[in-house]
């Protein structure tokens, strides 16, 4: 017997097939511990605050071979460092515009109104966003996405805040929320349930914004970024029901 041309032809698409389904039996063989490598991860602050640290915990305790790499950036940076090929993945929030990156929702995330606690608006339950017209704030400079978003609702419903204070980290901007009468509009996420602060709900509008990963359109990711992305997933499942669970209850007007 001789193979025809033909069939020299298939062979080749054939042999490539069986190279393919042995390696896949062999990864589900494989102990998912045995990974090494490092991963790369970039991720805006306040990610890196609850979300980025259990993301790592739980992914260190099933991949122990695994180094993973964190650097704390602003979504810009984020983006820089994927298209250079310096992230693997990055944590953030939806990019404003068209983007050659990649971009996978994963829930929504309201927008809530911070103030110290002998704040007129401390034992609110919801603000108006019309209410905080003439109000004395410190918001993130105009640059952050977040802030064009808030800026876009203020005009939307006709208030001019009093911005007295512009601060590129949440940290500072809490911190002077704090110690004055100055409000903030922050993620819930973002405030640490020790400090003495009243996040308050906004509406009219509310301001949302989407978290995500941001990656590469056709990435090269190995098995140990897979695998931690699958558990962002995972856990932003249960971060999105917390956070619309903190915004609609009770929760959202005390102190924490």
């Amino acid at each position: 017997m001789a193979i025809t041309e033909s069939g020299e032809l298939f062979l080749a698409f054939t042999a490539r097939a069986l190279r393919e389904v042995d390696q896949g039996i062999g990864a589900l063989k494989r102990d998912p511990r045995e990974l090494s490598g490092q991963i790369r991860i970039g991720a805006t602050h306040t990610f890196s605050l609850q979300f980025i640290p259990i993301c790592v915990a739980t992914f260190v305790e099933r991949h122990p071979g695994v180094k993973v790499i964190v650097e704390e950036l602003a979504s810009d940076a984020i983006a820089a460092g994927l298209k250079a090929g310096n992230l693997d993945l990055g944590i953030t929030y939806r990019p404003n515009g068209s983007s050659d990156l990649l971009f996978e929702p994963l829930y929504n995330e309201e927008l809530m109104l911070v103030v110290a606690a002998d704040h007129p608006f401390a034992k609110r339950r919801r603000v108006r966003m019309v209410e905080l017209h003439r109000q004395r704030m410190v918001l993130l400079p105009p640059a952050f996405t977040t802030r064009q978003l808030l800026d876009e609702c203020f005009t939307a419903c006709g208030a001019e805040p009093l911005v007295v204070a512009e601060m590129n980290t949440i940290a500072p901007m809490l911190g002077l929320v704090e110690r004055t009468a100055i409000a903030a509009i922050v993620a819930r996420n973002a405030v640490i349930p020790a400090r003495h602060l009243h996040v308050i709900a906004l509406e009219s509008p509310t301001p949302v914004r989407t978290p995500g990963m941001l990656m590469q359109r056709q990435p090269t990711q190995g098995s140990a970024i897979k695998g931690f992305a699958a558990i962002v997933r995972k856990i932003a499942v249960d971060a999105g029901a917390q956070y619309r669970g903190a915004a609609h209850g009770p929760a959202a007007a005390a102190m924490i």
